[in-house]
């Protein structure tokens, strides 16, 4: 079993920015594509970002594109989000995920662990 668990969640200004951190814990993730979903109030969990075990490709939301960055560190078992720029529309509960496969994908069916999440507001 794997245990994520989220930190870095706060209250930011607009423009502002904020690092999303998750640290794995049970088993090493290093083979497991790891991701960023979000869940705004009275909206679905949509992906955000996504990162191939070896940390060499990364797909992102067209939403986010050019403002996140996911990176991984397969020596710490842990994953970021930096978030730049960020826009009300950006204000939900972010979770992190780990999919037993190489490659990430943009569905939530896709990954099989999952973290309690952290939250995220962005004031206007």
């Amino acid at each position: 079993q794997v245990q994520l668990v989220e930190s870095g969640g706060g209250l930011v200004q607009a423009g502002g920015s904020l690092r999303l951190s998750c640290a794995a814990s049970g088993r090493t993730v290093s083979t497991y594509a790891m991701g960023w979903f979000r869940q705004a109030p009275g909206k679905g969990r949509e992906f955000v970002a996504g990162i191939s075990s070896s940390g060499g490709a990364s797909y992102y939301a067209d939403s986010v594109k050019g403002r996140f960055t996911i990176s991984r560190d397969n020596a710490k078992n842990s994953v970021d989000l930096l978030m730049n720029s960020l826009i009300a529309e950006d204000t939900a509960v972010y979770y992190c995920a780990a999919a037993l496969s190489p490659l990430p994908g943009r569905s939530r069916f896709q990954y099989n662990y999952w973290g309690q999440g952290t939250q995220v507001t962005v004031s206007s």
